[in-house]
């Protein structure tokens, strides 16, 4: 039983990070660990400000993704 029990929950983290993965929400925390790398006392912006940023550079540069409207 305990065996099906593990293997349920690494197949359920599997899928969590591949969701994560293929719809980006996991871009802000590659952000946050890429900003602690380098000084550990940086400033973080919120989620909120990071997703305004990221979508402030899409519209900036057409190349950086697809905007339809």
């Amino acid at each position: 039983m305990r065996s099906a029990l593990n293997h349920a929950v690494r197949a359920a983290r599997g899928v969590r990070w591949y969701v994560r993965e293929l719809t980006d929400e996991s871009a802000y925390d590659r952000y946050v660990a890429h900003l602690r790398e380098g000084r550990a006392d940086a400033d973080v912006p919120s989620r909120r400000e990071f997703e305004r940023m990221r979508t402030d550079r899409q519209e900036a540069d057409p190349r950086q993704g697809f905007r339809c409207c």
